[in-house]
């Protein structure tokens, strides 16, 4: 059973940056994308980005484009998301996913809270 498990929130003023981590027990047993999603108190969960484990081809949502990054090392089962220029309404639950699309997972970490506020 794999399991995953996210680390690095935290708080941050506007403008300010962090680099969430998350871990992948077993990872050459994962589904071919990981991804993350990130979910506001009385929000639905919402998709953020995803990386092809294959082919290391990402993609954004448009609300985090140009300012998140997300990266893998394969060789360490590590999924990373680099978010510079954070605004308030990046404050959520930040969830590390897995699954056989960039969008449909299957697999769920805990979650890492990340708090946007001057």
């Amino acid at each position: 059973q794999v399991q995953l498990v996210e680390s690095g929130g935290g708080s941050v003023q506007p403008g300010g940056a962090l680099r969430l981590s998350c871990v992948a027990s077993e990872y050459t047993s994962t589904y071919g994308f990981m991804a993350w999603f990130r979910q506001a108190p009385g929000e639905e969960r919402e998709w953020v980005a995803a990386i092809s484990r294959l082919s290391a081809v990402a993609s954004y949502a448009d609300s985090v484009k140009g300012r998140f990054t997300v990266s893998l090392d394969n060789v360490k089962g590590m999924i990373y998301l680099q978010m510079n220029n954070l605004k308030p309404e990046d404050t959520a639950m930040y969830y590390c996913a897995n699954g056989p699309t960039a969008r449909a997972m299957k697999i769920w970490g805990q979650g890492t809270q990340v708090t946007v506020s001057s």
